[in-house]
């Protein structure tokens, strides 16, 4: 079994690398007591194999006798648990700026007097922990999706990282727009097939319903620029850290045009290597 120690200074983002490394199949403990750290170790051992990734957080609160996070460490080591301790630091200025900007109280500095010197006096008490740490990561400059490659390149090298996953849902505005949508489409400026008698029964899974979407010259141009736009802005998505990403695409009653546009959007990302679900929420609606 393996078990990560993750140690820093408070608003550095100690929490925030816990939530990675849940995603990274690690199960994560906040603010475990260290005096419990070996019988927890003991409790998962005896899972046989249920935990075999799991991530213990501690802060300087937990760590006022330094010399028993270590008697702690040795224990789980003879149990057999090997173990590394990552540290999460950050530069003076950003950790005063991010406590400002939530306008939390430093554990150290509880009456608000002094934010500074109590961030000074945190980094004296962590120090012989930063002096054993296996790995320190130092957050000033890390965008949300920079520290996932950090901790996936430190963490997962044998692994494969999982990539964004999209979910493309074609829909009628007159049932209304998907509450999970983070991007919509209105193609309802798109010449419509209802209009076409032979082509009304049909949806725009069909092969006629398509041909007479795609035809018009303002849905190639319009494709072409959907396309243009997903090459863009998923990129930049995944370097902000977002892990799932759902596009709306919605015509009158979603049967022909939201469907064959976003059953094309399924193909297209689909071969530039992404993951991707398409739903057409509506089009067995009448």
């Amino acid at each position: 079994m393996e078990i990560l120690i993750i140690s820093g200074l408070s608003g550095a983002g100690k929490s925030r690398v816990a939530a990675v490394l849940e995603d990274m199949d690690f199960y994560c403990v906040d603010n475990m007591p260290v005096a419990l750290m070996p019988k927890f170790a003991e409790l998962c051992l005896a899972t046989r194999g249920r935990y075999e990734r799991v991530a213990l957080v501690t802060d300087v609160r937990a760590l006022e006798n330094l010399g028993e996070l270590f008697i702690a460490l040795d224990e789980m080591r003879d149990m057999g648990c090997d173990h590394r301790i990552l540290f999460v630091e950050a530069s003076m200025e950003t950790i005063v700026k991010r406590y400002k900007e939530t306008r939390r109280r430093h554990p150290l500095d509880p009456d608000g007097g002094d934010l500074a010197k109590a961030v000074n006096r945190e980094i004296e008490m962590l120090a012989p922990v930063r002096e054993q740490a296996d790995v320190i990561i130092d957050t000033t400059d890390l965008t949300l999706g920079r520290l996932q490659r950090r901790l996936f390149s430190i963490f997962n090298k044998n692994s494969e990282e999982k990539p964004m996953h999209i979910n493309i849902i074609s829909f009628g505005y007159k049932y209304g727009i998907p509450i999970e949508s983070d991007l919509v489409f209105d193609v309802r400026f798109l010449p419509n097939p209802y209009y076409v008698s032979e082509l009304r029964d049909q949806s725009g899974l069909d092969e006629p319903v398509k041909q007479f979407i795609f035809e018009y010259e303002q849905t190639k141009e319009f494709f072409k620029k959907l396309q243009e736009m997903m090459e863009f802005l998923i990129p930049c998505y995944i370097e902000e850290g977002k892990r799932h990403l759902v596009i709306s695409i919605g015509c009158t009653g979603g049967h022909h045009r939201s469907v064959a546009i976003a059953q094309a959007l399924n193909d297209f990302l689909t071969e530039k290597g992404y993951p991707v679900d398409c739903i057409h929420r509506d089009i067995d609606k009448t």
